[in-house]
């Protein structure tokens, strides 16, 4: 199974952009998905995830009411849609796959990533 992730790029602080990851699986709405984000020097975090029907959503704090997790199970894909943009949003951000239908915040929990598209946030 691969996933794509695409629609990063350079915006500058209060603007959106959103991403989108497409799966190869044939069991995608069987799979929780998530997003995570990586900035130069730092760990890897959990920045939003949705279950695999799409009815149950977590995000972390500092982007709830600006980030929206969504998926459309019909075409494999789950997007964020990414509102108010600050620099700080800067970092390369990850799509991954769970194993299960339920949503989870830990990388280890995830079992399958994209390959990251950078997300730039200039002041």
């Amino acid at each position: 199974v691969q996933l794509q992730a695409s629609g990063g790029g350079l915006v500058q602080a209060g603007g959106s952009l959103r991403l989108s990851c497409a799966s190869s699986g044939r069991t995608f709405s069987t799979n929780a998905m998530g997003w995570f984000r990586q900035a130069p020097g730092k760990e890897r975090k959990f920045v939003a995830g949705i279950s695999g029907s799409g009815a149950s959503t977590r995000y972390e704090d500092s982007v709830k009411d600006r980030f929206t997790i969504s998926r459309d199970n019909a075409k494999n894909t789950v997007y964020l849609q990414m509102d108010s943009l600050k620099p700080e949003d800067t970092a390369v951000y990850y799509c991954a796959a769970r194993g299960q239908w339920w949503v989870l915040v830990g990388t280890k929990d995830y079992y399958n990533w994209g390959q990251g598209t950078q997300v730039t946030v200039s002041s």
